[in-house]
C-alpha cells in the first residue's frame, strides 16, 4: 500500500486527465456516429447535432450512465486477486484510458468510426491478462459482453428493418401517403418517448435517488410519451401541402419524418451518454475508490457525481471540436440515407443501447448503429449498400481490440517502472 501512500494524489489526478481524454475521444468518434444518420439524413445539419449532443448526451450521461458504468469497474477485473497490489489495479485503469484515448484519436483523425467499447474492453483485457494474470480477468463477463458485439447489430438491423418495412407499408404504400405519413409520424414520436423514458424510469435514476417502481415508470413514460407526441403534433402541423409533382409529393412527407427525427437524434444522444460515458469514466471510478479507501481493493463502489460530470463535458466537447470528420463517414456513405429511413436506423440502435444500458451490458453504439443502417439499406435491397465501405468499417473493428490491449500494455509496464 506503500504506492497508494505515497502516490495517491498524482495517480488520481493524472488518472482524471486520462479519463477526461477518454471521454473527449468518446465524443469525437462515437457521438459522431450516433449524430452522423441525422446529418447525412439532412434532417439536421451539423451545428444543429452538437447543439441536440450537448443537451441529451450529457442528461444521458449524469441520468442514466451509472448502471454500464459498474459493469466497467468491476465486472471485468477480479478485484479480489488484486487485494494485495492495489496499485496494479491503478497503474491498469490508467494504462486502459489512456491507451483507448490514443486509439481514439488516431481512429477519428482518419475518420474511422471504430468502436469506444472495444477500445476500452481491450485495454483492459491487454493489461490484466499480460501485466496481472489471465486468472485475473473475469472471462465469462468479457464472452458476455463480446456476445452482445455480435447481438446488438443483428438486434438493432433486424428493428430498423421492420420499423422502415412499417413505413413503406403504412405511408408510402398507400393511396395518399401526405395523409397516411400524419397518422403515422406521431405514433413513432410516441414510440420514441416511451422507450426512453421507460429505461430510464426504471434503470437509470436510482443514483439521483429517485426510485421508481415498474408500475410508476410506465406511468409517467406514458405521461412523457404524452407529451412529447404533442410537441411533435404541434411541429406536423406546420407543414403544409405543396403538390406541384409527384416529387414535391415526397418531399413534404420527408419534411414530417425529418420532424421525427430531431426526436431520434435526441433519443439517440440519450442513449449513447447513458452506455458509453461508462467507458470513460468507469476505469476512473475504479481508481477513485481504491485511492478514497487507502489501498483497499472493494467489490462495489459509489459513484461520485463529480465523475459523472467529468464524463459528460469530456464527451460533447470531444464531439464539438472534433466529431465532423466521423460524423461524415458514416452519415452518407454507407448508404442514401432520407429522413424516412434514417429515423428508424435511429430509433432501433437507441431503442438496443438503451435495452443493454438497463440491463448493465455495455455494448457498442457503433456495432447498434452501423446494424440499424445496415437493415435500412437491406430493406432497400443489397444495392443500396456500400460494400466497399462496409468491409472497412468491419475491418476496423478487428483492430481496435489488439491495437488497445498492446498500447495498455505498453504503458502498464511504463506505469509500474515509474512509481514503482
Amino acid at each position: 500500500m506503500g504506492v497508494i501512500e505515497d502516490f495517491g494524489s498524482t495517480l488520481l489526478i493524472l488518472t482524471i486527465l486520462f479519463g477526461f481524454f477518454m471521454a473527449w475521444g468518446v465524443g469525437a468518434n462515437d457521438v459522431a456516429n450516433a449524430m452522423g444518420t441525422s446529418v447525412g439524413a439532412k434532417a439536421i445539419t451539423i451545428r444543429q447535432a452538437i447543439v441536440i449532443a450537448m443537451v441529451f448526451e450529457f442528461a444521458g450521461a449524469y441520468l442514466a450512465g451509472g448502471e454500464v458504468t459498474s459493469t466497467i469497474r468491476k465486472g471485468i477485473i477480479d478485484p479480489e486477486l488484486l487485494s494485495d497490489e492495489p496499485e496494479l489495479l491503478v497503474y491498469g485503469m490508467m494504462s486502459a484510458l489512456l491507451a483507448a484515448g490514443i486509439w481514439l484519436l488516431v481512429a477519428t483523425t482518419f475518420g474511422w468510426p471504430v468502436s469506444t467499447t472495444h477500445s476500452i474492453i481491450g485495454a483492459i483485457v491487454g493489461f490484466a491478462s499480460v501485466g496481472i494474470s489471465v486468472d485475473a480477468v473475469n472471462w465469462g463477463k468479457v464472452g458476455e459482453i463480446a456476445s452482445s458485439w455480435v447481438v446488438s447489430p443483428v438486434m438493432a438491423g433486424s428493428i430498423s428493418f421492420m420499423l422502415y418495412m412499417s413505413v413503406r407499408k403504412f405511408v408510402f404504400d398507400t393511396s395518399d401517403p401526405f395523409t397516411a405519413a400524419r397518422r403515422a409520424v406521431p405514433v413513432y414520436i410516441f414510440l420514441v418517448g416511451f422507450i426512453i423514458s421507460m429505461v430510464t424510469m426504471v434503470k437509470g435514476l436510482k443514483h439521483v435517488g429517485l426510485d421508481l417502481t415498474f408500475q410508476q415508470s410506465i406511468f409517467m413514460s406514458l405521461g412523457v410519451a404524452t407529451i412529447v407526441c404533442l410537441i411533435g403534433v404541434i411541429a406536423l402541423s406546420r407543414i403544409k401541402r405543396v403538390v406541384t409533382s409527384s416529387s414535391h409529393e415526397i418531399v413534404n412527407i420527408e419534411r414530417m419524418f425529418g420532424v421525427l427525427m430531431l426526436f431520434t437524434a435526441c433519443s439517440m444522444a440519450f442513449a449513447h451518454g447513458s452506455n458509453d460515458v461508462a467507458n470513460a469514466i468507469g476505469p476512473l471510478a475504479a481508481v477513485n475508490s481504491v485511492i478514497e479507501a487507502g489501498g483497499n481493493v472493494m467489490q462495489s463502489a459509489r459513484m461520485p457525481n463529480w465523475i459523472l460530470l467529468l464524463g459528460a463535458v469530456g464527451i460533447v466537447s470531444g464531439l464539438a471540436l472534433y466529431g465532423y470528420r466521423v460524423m461524415r463517414t458514416i452519415g452518407t456513405n454507407i448508404t442514401e440515407l432520407t429522413p424516412s429511413s434514417g429515423f428508424a436506423a435511429e430509433l432501433a440502435a437507441a431503442t438496443t443501447v438503451v435495452v443493454a444500458s438497463g440491463y448493465s451490458l455495455p455494448v457498442s453504439t457503433t456495432h447498434t448503429l452501423v446494424g440499424g443502417v445496415l437493415g435500412v439499406g437491406l430493406a432497400r435491397g443489397l444495392h443500396a449498400l456500400n460494400i466497399r465501405v462496409v468491409g472497412t468499417i468491419f475491418v476496423s473493428w478487428l483492430v481496435t481490440l489488439p491495437a488497445g490491449a498492446i498500447l495498455a500494455i505498453i504503458f502498464f509496464f511504463m506505469f509500474k517502472s515509474i512509481f514503482g
